[in-house]
């Protein structure tokens, strides 16, 4: 038995000191280890602001509510934002709440990333928006997006909640546009148990977020702000004052405790995930019937996808129960191709062209899990049980 799971606890004694340290405390909901957590998180990856939340999906949601809030309003609903046509659910479900069309375009069949010709001819005058989704640890190509939004009125935005740590030309992934997103659930790159952080170098935006995130009230935006331009001194009133359409999406203040330990270790955590990915590399980069995600710009590796190659006479579900029964966990890539699913029905969307390389991926694709820990020698195995 090989016995490699699709994700596995990166804690230990620290980050259970940290929540006994809470626990004593009796601080329990969103404090002060939210906001140091916050600030070094923004920190690590470059960003001037960092607004942790409940999940990467809350962290999705209040990043496009966001936009719907700004002084000068950058959206509005039936505007077009283009995303690819795979990814997770909650990737594209504020969407459509804030009743966005969604354009489809097709993703690499290599770096499983947007297909890089068909976003530049999926952009039009409607285009407000391009969504990129950082696949597995792989970033996009943002010097080629970044060509196509020059001198354009298109938002850049990132779901990078899978790929942590990610780099592309030496900047993290996540930012690059106005805003990114990121998620510390358990099977991703660092974990507070649920959570998820949006970070930003727009004030205004940064203002909006931490009253979307809390019920929309004023309590935790600064004295100055780009949202009641000043507070009042009368902290009895402010304290619920209620200015926009919010949420509770509060995270913990158990989890900032945690986050503040596993940041100290994300390096070297992804560091390992390379390392292990280097091995992956070399065992299957020429294999007779399985194709894998080609690395663009310095990926983190959170997974490690496995396709079938064209005209191989190689049936998904046997390599899945081969795996399987070897202690080998597999899964889908992320949700395959969205557009197959039923909740399509609910989407004011188009589709740009063909999606020929999400169709493919759909019935062929699915990925195992990478870790904090040396994996090379069950990915030996692995490749001997596929041969």
């Amino acid at each position: 038995m090989v016995n490699l799971p699709l994700a596995s606890s990166s804690w230990d004694g620290d980050e259970l000191k940290a929540i006994q340290e809470v626990i004593s405390s009796g601080n329990f909901t969103m404090g002060s280890k939210v906001s140091e957590y916050e600030a070094q998180f923004a920190e690590y990856f470059g960003a001037k602001y960092a607004v942790m939340t409940s999940s990467g999906s809350a962290a999705n949601l209040l990043m496009v509510a966001s936009l719907f809030m700004t002084r000068r309003n950058k959206f509005k609903r039936g505007d077009e934002i283009i995303v690819p046509t795979v990814s997770w659910s909650t990737t594209y479900t504020p969407l459509q709440q804030y009743g966005l069309k969604l354009v489809f375009v097709d993703i690499d069949p290599f770096t499983l990333n947007f297909d890089i010709q068909k976003l530049s001819k999926a952009i039009s005058k409607k285009t407000k928006a391009i969504f990129a989704v950082n696949l597995l640890g792989n970033p996009n190509d943002f010097i080629s997006i970044k060509k196509m939004t020059e001198n354009r009125d298109i938002t850049v935005l990132e779901d990078n909640c899978a790929s942590m740590g990610a780099q592309f030309e030496g900047q993290y992934a996540g930012t690059f546009g106005l805003m990114g997103t990121f998620s510390t659930f358990f099977s991703h790159h660092i974990s507070t148990m649920e959570g998820g952080c949006v970070v930003t170098n727009n004030e205004e935006i940064y203002h909006i977020l931490l009253a979307l995130r809390a019920h929309g009230w004023t309590r935790d935006v600064p004295k100055e702000n780009h949202i009641t331009a000043t507070k009042t001194n009368n902290s009895f009133e402010e304290s619920f004052k209620f200015v926009l359409p919010g949420y509770n999406v509060r995270p913990l203040n158990m989890s900032g405790a945690i986050g503040l330990e596993q940041l100290k270790k994300l390096s070297k955590i992804i560091t390992v995930r390379r390392e292990n990915a280097k091995s992956f590399q070399n065992l299957f980069e020429d294999h007779p019937y399985i194709q894998i995600q080609r690395e663009l710009g310095t990926s983190s590796w959170y997974g490690f996808a496995i396709i079938i190659k064209e005209h191989a006479d190689v049936d998904r579900q046997d390599i899945v129960n081969k795996l399987s029964k070897n202690g080998v966990e597999a899964r889908p890539i992320m949700a395959g191709n969205f557009l197959r699913h039923e909740v399509i029905k609910y989407f004011d969307h188009r589709i740009e062209g063909k999606t020929e390389a999400a169709e493919y991926l759909d019935k062929k694709g699915l990925y195992i899990g990478n870790h904090h820990f040396d994996i090379r020698k069950q990915l030996v195995e692995i490749s001997k049980i596929l041969k």
